[in-house]
């Protein structure tokens, strides 16, 4: 049985980089995508979370304070791209910490966010516990960047699902942060081992720090840096593709 996702790149057929901002912009949801219209998207987006909390989490799970369960589904999009702090939100919503982890387990399962834990090798000192989240439906990111990277988070699952489901692969997608704050995006782990590294930016710019940290260390593996707007696309000369986004993404599913 296949998960179902989004609306993808491969899906579409997409090849030109005005058809890859239409996906940004509009979300990967039949619905508000085949729109073509901004205006629309938002009112789908914003109906699609009423539905979500008022009918769907009312009928489903045992949650009394619905207003801010709603407050932390609008607060969350600001979040994407850094490590979860419940904390944070827990003081922000005056509520217990484990009132805030329920709720986010809710919102896992009713398919509104993912979340994604670190890649964790002993000998590059990375965090283990802080946990990243992205959501299913992408264009309630206001920020370009981040929604860009919430894209190609979504992207990058999509290929993993299909993967475990198709033929039974022990993949799963990660990110890397380590205790001197360098990063990659996400990590795709195959018992352990890292299959691919992926940086996203949304323009030209260097290779990415973390990046050619992660492949000196682990040079066998594959390592992309992409951008949503940018034009280059070269191999460094320690093996890392630097590329606009649509030269990876549409190698998936």
């Amino acid at each position: 049985m296949l998960r179902l996702h989004p609306l993808s790149v491969a899906e579409l057929g997409l090849t030109k980089p005005t058809e890859l901002q239409d996906l940004l912009n509009l979300g990967g949801f039949p619905e508000p995508y085949f729109s073509g219209s901004d205006i629309d998207a938002r009112r789908w987006s914003r109906d699609h979370r009423t539905l979500l909390i008022r009918e769907e989490v009312a009928s489903l799970e045992r949650v009394q304070d619905l207003g801010n369960l709603e407050l932390l589904m609008l607060r969350l999009p600001e979040l994407v791209g850094s490590p979860l702090s419940i904390n944070a939100l827990r003081e922000g919503l005056q509520v217990t910490h484990k009132t805030v982890a329920h709720w986010l387990q809710i919102l896992d399962r009713l398919y509104a966010i993912f979340r994604l834990s670190p890649f964790g090798a002993p000998r590059i000192r990375a965090v283990k516990k802080e946990q990243k989240h992205y959501h299913w439906n992408w264009s309630v990111v206001q920020e370009p960047s981040f929604r860009f990277e919430n894209l190609v988070a979504g992207h990058l699952l999509k290929w993993v699902h299909h993967e475990q489901d198709v033929k039974g692969r022990d993949l799963e997608l990660r990110y890397f942060r380590d205790t001197d704050r360098r990063e990659v995006d996400f990590v795709v782990v195959e018992r352990r081992t890292p299959q691919l590294f992926v940086e996203c930016k949304w323009g030209d710019t260097e290779v990415d720090r973390g990046l050619r940290y992660l492949k000196a260390r682990f040079p066998r593996c594959e390592a992309w840096q992409i951008s949503a707007t940018g034009t280059k696309d070269y191999i460094t000369p320690d093996d890392i593709r630097v590329a606009p986004a649509m030269q990876l993404l549409r190698a998936f599913v």
